[in-house]
């Protein structure tokens, strides 16, 4: 016969995922958006970043659209 699925022990690393997945769903929302941030200007900072680059605006010339 087949055991049934609460009398088997889960393997450890089906219970590291779900642990991971507790500890990263009990951070709320606005916080982990705040580290997203975070981190997007601390990655925006590496000149030697792979791929195409943020436009920055300089503040010196003014863009003909605004006036």
């Amino acid at each position: 016969m087949l055991k049934s699925m609460s009398s088997r022990k889960p393997n450890p690393e089906f219970e590291a995922f779900t642990n991971a997945i507790d500890r990263l769903l009990a951070v709320p929302r606005d916080e982990l958006q705040r580290r997203e941030k975070k981190y997007r200007e601390h990655v925006a900072g590496n000149p030697r970043k792979r791929g195409p680059k943020k436009k920055i605006k300089s503040s010196a010339s003014p863009d003909p659209a605004d006036a």
